[in-house]
């Protein structure tokens, strides 16, 4: 746990900077290959490629004795996070970088109702006006009733509930497991969660086509690495706001690769998420440093 003591802001930064570049190449790839490719077909071959990175991390699987409720768990995990990748690659083909980036962003939300509906944590009563905010901010950006809302947002709103989901039973897993198996095991039980999605739309890749999907493995392994080392480095209220770059980027990207316009709608939306997002997590952080401070003794009058 980083501490005020061996905090490194700098360095924090700089790694999750990093990783939102290589995150943003992520969609870059995805959004090329999303009218040629099966969004399932897409999502399977980019997991499969990267499960060969995790190779050396099966052999410290194997030295653990998992429980078979800890075994139920992944599988759960894994199904969950299976569609939510297949509907977000299914979301990037067809909907324009910034709305799906926006949209990505209600994860969090999501996280903090379910974190108080199915783990007992309290939601002050402005914690909850900033749920309530980011809620809003994703209906700023759909503006049912003022534009057709597309199969490819109502695909982005399960996919960033499912991936909610999916952090919860990862939070839950990581304090009975270690962290190499959690991750380690996602890979697995998504890439096998995706090939019954993947089989019935298949279509013969060409070499370019998986070198593309081979280079969307690296990076986002390489990402959710230099994500670790970032939070690593320094607290997440030093690196989350870096994040939130990755919206900047999507618009600009969008506009200049993939000639998508730039929506002020989406844009207002995705600050409001955002703005609920530190907010959240300024006092998550808040409330961690009175739980781990020491009470201050009384002093004696002289």
């Amino acid at each position: 746990m980083t501490t005020a003591s061996n905090s490194r802001p700098v360095e924090g930064i700089l790694w999750t900077f990093g990783a939102g570049i290589l995150f943003v190449g992520v969609n870059v790839f995805v959004k090329l290959l999303g009218p040629v490719m099966p969004a399932a077909q897409m999502a399977f071959i980019r997991y499969g490629l990267g499960l060969a990175l995790l190779i050396p991390t099966f052999r410290v699987i194997a030295r653990m004795r998992l429980t078979r409720r800890q075994w139920g768990l992944f599988a759960i995990r894994g199904a969950l996070h299976s569609v939510g990748v297949a509907m977000w690659f299914y979301a990037m083909a067809t909907i324009p970088l910034a709305d799906v980036t926006a949209m990505n962003y209600l994860s969090p939300i999501y996280i903090t109702i379910g974190a108080a509906i199915f783990m007992g944590e309290k939601l002050a009563i402005r914690r909850i006006l900033a749920v309530v905010v980011g809620l809003v901010g994703a209906v700023v950006i759909l503006r049912p009733g003022f534009r057709e809302i597309g199969p490819g947002h109502l695909a982005m709103l399960v996919a960033a509930l499912l991936f909610a989901c999916s952090y919860l039973l990862a939070k839950h897993l990581t304090d009975e497991t270690d962290p190499v198996a959690v991750i380690t095991m996602l890979s697995v039980w998504v890439t096998i969660g995706l090939l019954p999605m993947a089989a019935p739309v298949w279509v013969t890749p060409s070499w370019f086509e998986l070198s593309l999907l081979f280079a969307t493995a690296c990076f986002a392994t390489l990402g959710h690495y230099w994500m670790t080392l970032g939070f690593r480095a320094a607290p997440i209220t030093a690196t989350q706001p870096v994040t939130f770059l990755q919206l900047v980027w999507a618009v600009a990207l969008g506009v200049i690769l993939f000639d998508e316009p730039i929506d002020p709608f989406v844009i207002l939306g995705g600050l409001m998420i955002i703005s609920a997002i530190s907010f959240i997590t300024w006092r998550e952080a808040v409330a961690k440093r009175r739980q781990i401070t020491p009470p201050v003794p009384p002093q004696k009058m002289t």
